[in-house]
């Protein structure tokens, strides 16, 4: 059985490896085991360092939170991936690791964030501001969490040796605090918002898109696009998105819980569509398409002609996309079911074996997938920008991180809201296809919406423009 290491052991290390860095300039990174605690509950307790705080909860099998900004890179423009990527391996292959012992969950990781599209247009909205196309982020902090097996890890720069026994005094003293803990006054789950001051209806702002995408699509000038809304809520009081996070894991459990939160402005959701996991040279994708409402036991949805195509487009373009650049997947014969809270969904479940191919270079020729975006893609995108009277920023777009091993999870970013001061965002979308039908679309979007709406436990009277049923 493998013993902790001293403070010592971990200093002596560092004196040992010091001579194979690459710059006078080294990021060293150092993990440490812990109690097994929360991530999303003690983010906090890590700290504002540069405010920028992130989580990604897929409790229990993994859940980390990660604070801070150690090296970061932001741009925009059609080569984003391919430069994100080229940030995180640079970051990555020059960081010395002074605990390689630490298991998989807790390894040194790179967070990134894209929008959904790579420029952004001016849309003169007051509240929409602009970001980066392309975010990525080596943290000061991470907390990670796999079962009962819990890690603390801190990132920094150092100059010279004698910064580092500063840096690793700093780790075992958020160590302690931690174990002490601190952390457990973060969260009251008894706490939440009762009432909003003004709310707008989005219905009537949905109305003329949708049915112009109806058009688009029965006349088969499109297979398929994908229309989002936009809901602006004006909140009364202020809100701690680490409530709502906390909330969504007993009610969205299946999901995958994310915040991404900087300059106090928090993205946020719980987001079902797996893009890319890639780990240890194997590849899973999720293929989401085709939703009924929680009184559906799957007879209906498997019945619909409607969903099932829509379903089949979804499919075929992520096998056709990976087949494009030498990937061999394989799927299921048939879609499976897969329900997430009052939502349920038809699933194919696409794997591949991955040798060669960079994580980023896998989610660039993904994104979008027809599930958020449509076919044919181009003329889907121009309708999008030409519809849609808003820009999506991070809505729709992947999202996820890349260990310094090369292991990767992505997750498209829907099921989501953005938050600044007290006004929130929420953000939804329905797939039309031929044969789609105006009520049903509008029913959708209403129940997506409400997977955030849920959580904030709003008055009777917001429901009424939410169309919930």
């Amino acid at each position: 059985m493998k013993t902790e290491p001293s403070f010592n052991d971990i200093l002596n290390s560092l004196v040992h490896v010091w001579e194979r860095r690459k710059s006078d300039e080294t990021v060293i990174s150092i993990s440490l085991p812990l109690t097994a605690i929360d991530p999303l509950l003690a983010l906090s307790s890590l700290g504002d360092e540069h405010k920028f705080r992130f989580l990604w909860d897929r409790t229990p099998s993994l859940c980390f939170s990660a604070v801070g900004r150690c090296q970061h890179f932001d741009l925009s423009g059609p080569r984003r991936f391919e430069l994100a990527q080229r940030f995180g391996d640079s970051v990555l292959g020059r960081l010395l690791d002074l605990t390689p012992e630490a298991p998989l969950h807790a390894r040194p990781k790179v967070l990134y964030a894209f929008s959904f599209f790579d420029n952004f247009i001016d849309r003169q909205d007051p509240h929409g501001g602009s970001l980066p196309a392309a975010q990525a982020i080596l943290p000061i902090w991470q907390l990670s969490r796999e079962k009962d097996k819990c890690w603390l890890r801190l990132n920094a720069v150092v100059n010279d040796l004698s910064e580092a026994r500063t840096i690793l005094e700093k780790v075992w003293l958020m160590r302690e605090n931690l174990i002490q803990g601190y952390y457990e006054k973060e969260i009251n789950s008894s706490k939440f918002i009762s009432n909003i001051s003004s709310e707008k209806n989005w219905e009537s702002q949905y109305r003329t898109a949708l049915l112009r995408g109806i058009e688009l699509v029965d006349s088969c000038a499109l297979e398929k696009i994908v229309l989002a809304v936009r809901q602006s809520i004006l909140l009364s009081a202020s809100i701690n998105v680490l409530e709502i996070l906390y909330r969504l894991r007993e009610q969205q459990s299946a999901s995958c819980r994310f915040l991404w939160e900087q300059d106090e402005q928090s993205f946020f959701g719980a987001s079902p569509e797996r893009l890319l996991t890639n780990y240890n040279g194997r590849l899973w994708i999720d293929a989401l398409a085709g939703t009924a409402p929680k009184g559906d036991d799957g007879s209906l949805l498997y019945k619909s002609t409607k969903d099932l195509y829509e379903h089949e487009l979804v499919v075929n373009s992520i096998i056709e996309k990976l087949t494009s650049i030498g990937v061999q997947p394989r799927r299921p014969k048939y879609p499976r079911l897969a329900r997430y809270g009052n939502l349920l969904h038809l699933h194919s479940p696409i794997s591949a074996v991955n040798n060669f191919l960079a994580p980023l270079q896998i989610v660039e020729r993904l994104h979008p997938t027809p599930a958020v975006a449509g076919l044919p893609l181009l003329e889907a995108m121009n309708w999008l920008r030409t519809l849609e009277p808003f820009e999506r920023g991070f809505y729709a777009s992947p999202i996820g991180w890349v260990d310094n091993a090369g292991n990767a999870e992505f997750r498209v970013a829907i099921r989501c809201g953005n938050l600044q001061g007290s006004r929130l965002e929420l953000t939804a979308g329905a797939g039309l296809v031929r044969g789609s039908v105006f009520d049903k679309e509008i029913q959708e979007v209403s129940l997506k919406l409400a997977v955030l709406v849920d959580q904030l436990n709003l008055q009777p009277r917001a429901f009424n423009n939410f169309s919930i049923t």
